[in-house]
């Protein structure tokens, strides 16, 4: 029997990698997993979550639209949330919502519409002009991208025609057709740099660039679905987009109007394969309500409107022949094995190639160079192989070896426990390794050294100029300017954009050292927590878990990176080279907390424990990591350590609540967050 401790364990474990895999699809713009399993992963939650009410957490994925915010562009607050939608692979459970919806209602008029497989994008009107465009961010907030949305040629700058209102938002999807994406990655293939995975990642990488100029060459699109305003000229949804369609905007030509349950389902058993003849990504069917009244009836839970929902399309699946399996390096010395196929079409794109992910995924499977494999792009994104056609298999496909050895450097591999991935030990004499190492430190969210690109530094590891991130600081633009594709203004640039590297903030610097398992959100907390590397240096494994989103694993991985005395050489050129190595201290608000000793413990829900001690440092006092006889008091959250509570009790300790510690310092100090629901304002359009 599953004990409650389990429970609980496995409901924060859904949590992790839920947060985990939002970050890598709406930040990085890199999943690493199909639709399909996140949103199975995400189900196992609600219900887990439903059935276990003493569990909630308000901060929790399942009511939280991921972000892909970035720093570079200023932020904007949605006048009208952008929510995401409920997704369902079952006509089963598509049926369950629309006879819920009719027996509630009566008989009910449908939209149905392709859902773009892009990136949503909200434009803002005012008097037939565009104003604004902004991504859709964590739903409340997103990035302002107005000059690169300007260049997509679909979007009218001004309206024609007449009847709209004076300010309104049009809301839809900013894609990538697929001659724009095979065009673009035949240029990337031809100038040695890496690929785009799929026309979505291509369309979110490209309207995050700094450079407008770049944008317009790549040839986005944009289909508008969505209207959301106060004054819009009609009460449903399909006579709105008609009538924006009259203003000059891209709307879908395959809008229909549909009642009931078998009318929507042939509609979307009509594009489930007639999508395969479109020049443009899709991946499933979007059924709304048509009528705003109606609409506001059934309202929105906190991540999702219930009149409202998304019918993704099962994964497309081809059979193709394996010709050979080759290993990439990565920067951590990770082993990727990948599939080279003989070419297919699969939705949409061209694929040759198809990750195998490790040695144990190509046992299960029982892979074999000449083996005829399906190839299924999961959620229409990475491409994978998911199993063998043992009909066609031949005398002549023998059992796959795994390597043992790195087929870069030649050093015997190594396999850490409970890791399923093979690893190069050799980082220090790994060519990969290095590389993308450098790669990763001069990186936009590192240390962001511009003119520098994987191409430059193959150039400057070939030329002996860089063997590792030290090496970047000891750079003449004399060096650069001689070399291929370069020049005397490029060198410039170059050492320019180095030295200003130089003011770049302790934790990107953090980050950009690529220590194992420690990402830019990691990085950040540790550096707000411990406040310069001498720190984190000195910390030992009990201390560094102290930092929120530090772990026993990623402990382990940092104590291991300062233990290796070629990074520590590494680490003191950087410092003599000027690189940030402390956080900047904020300037004292109060002396209220002055000569206090303040402990801070447990899960809060206004703030992360990181925030709590800052803002104690702010008003004077000073954070200590375990209770003593000298603890004036202690700010506890939920699952606060039993052994600090014990002992708290034992010495006459006092304890605050978050909300006691709040007034305690001055309540305007910290933002009000009220319970956590979305209040939507009585409009006429949607809302996400």
């Amino acid at each position: 029997m599953v004990s409650i401790e389990q429970i609980q364990e496995q409901i924060e474990g859904l949590r992790r990698q839920l947060s985990y895999h939002n970050h890598k699809y709406y930040v990085e713009n890199s999943p690493e997993i199909s639709d399909f399993d996140f949103d199975k992963m995400m189900r196992t939650l609600v219900d887990l979550e439903a059935q276990y009410p003493q569990f909630y957490d308000p901060l929790s994925p399942s009511v939280r639209v991921g972000s892909d915010r970035t720093a570079e562009f200023a932020s904007v607050a949605h006048r009208y949330p952008m929510l995401s939608l409920s997704n369902t692979y079952s006509i089963e459970e598509l049926s369950q919502f629309i006879d819920r919806i009719e027996g509630e209602k009566g008989a009910t008029e449908f939209a149905c519409e392709l859902k773009f497989d892009g990136t949503a994008i909200s434009l803002t009107y005012e008097r037939g002009r565009l104003v604004r465009a902004v991504t859709r961010g964590d739903g409340t907030t997103g990035d302002d991208v107005t000059t690169n949305v300007k260049t997509i040629r679909s979007i009218p700058l001004t309206l024609s025609g007449s009847g709209y209102p004076d300010l309104f938002e049009i809301r839809g999807e900013i894609f990538m057709p697929y001659a724009s994406f095979d065009r673009l990655n035949s240029e990337r293939e031809a100038a040695g740099e890496t690929l785009f995975a799929n026309p979505r990642n291509a369309a979110a990488g490209t309207l995050k660039q700094q450079q407008s100029a770049v944008v317009a060459k790549r040839g986005l699109d944009c289909i508008l679905y969505q209207m959301a305003g106060d004054n819009l000229p009609f009460t449903n949804h399909i006579e709105n987009l008609n009538a924006a369609r009259s203003w000059g905007f891209k709307i879908s030509e395959y809008m229909t109007l549909c009642h009931g349950a078998a009318e929507v389902i042939d509609y979307i058993n009509h594009w489930d394969e007639a999508r395969k003849t479109l020049p443009y990504p899709t991946d499933g069917v979007v059924i709304k309500v048509n009528d705003f009244a109606l609409r506001r009836s059934l309202g929105f839970t906190a991540k999702s409107p219930r009149w409202a929902v998304a019918y993704k399309f099962k994964a497309e699946s081809a059979l193709t022949k394996l010709l050979s399996v080759d290993f990439q390096v990565g920067r951590t010395g990770a082993i990727t094995p990948v599939a080279n196929l003989e070419p297919v079409l699969l939705a949409g794109t061209t694929v040759k190639r198809a990750s195998l992910h490790n040695a144990e995924q190509i046992a299960a499977l029982d892979i074999r160079v000449g083996d005829m494999v399906y190839v299924e792009k999961g959620g229409e994104i990475i491409p994978k192989i998911t199993g063998v056609e043992l009909a066609e298999r031949t005398a002549e496909c023998k059992p796959f070896e795994y390597i043992d050895r790195c087929p870069e450097c030649g050093a015997e591999l190594v396999r850490f426990e409970g890791e399923a991935k093979h690893y190069c030990p050799n980082q220090s004499g790994c060519r990969p390794q290095i590389v993308g190492r450098v790669v990763h430190f001069i990186g936009r969210k590192a240390l962001n050294i511009d003119g520098l690109g994987g191409e430059t530094v193959e150039l400057l590891f070939e030329n002996g100029l860089v063997r590792d991130i030290a090496d970047l600081y000891s750079l003449k633009a004399a060096d650069l300017a001689v070399l291929p594709r370069l020049g005397e203004k490029s060198a410039d640039n170059i050492i320019n954009s180095i030295e200003a590297s130089k003011s770049v903030p302790f934790a990107r610097v953090l980050f950009g050292l690529g220590i194992r398992f420690v990402g830019e959100t990691t990085a950040k907390y540790m550096a707000a927590h411990f406040k310069s590397l001498d720190a984190v240096m000195a910390a030992d494994k009990e201390a560094l878990m102290e930092s929120d989103e530090v772990g026993d694993k990623i402990a382990e991985s940092i104590i291991g990176y300062f233990a290796d005395p070629v990074n520590i050489t590494i680490l003191e050129r950087l410092r003599t080279a000027g690189l940030q190595f402390e956080t900047e201290v904020a300037e004292r608000k109060s002396d209220v907390l002055a000569g206090k000793n303040v402990v801070v413990s447990g899960k809060f829900l206004l703030h992360s424990r990181d925030e709590l001690k800052a803002l104690i440092e702010l008003h004077g006092g000073k954070n200590q990591s375990g209770v003593s006889s000298n603890t004036d008091f202690i700010v506890a959250g939920e699952n606060m350590g039993p052994a600090k509570l014990q002992k708290a009790e034992k010495l006459g300790v006092n304890i605050l609540s978050e909300e006691e510690f709040v007034a305690l310092i001055g309540s305007d100090e910290i933002p009000k967050v009220e319970e956590k629901v979305v209040e939507v304002q009585p409009i006429q359009g949607s809302l996400f």
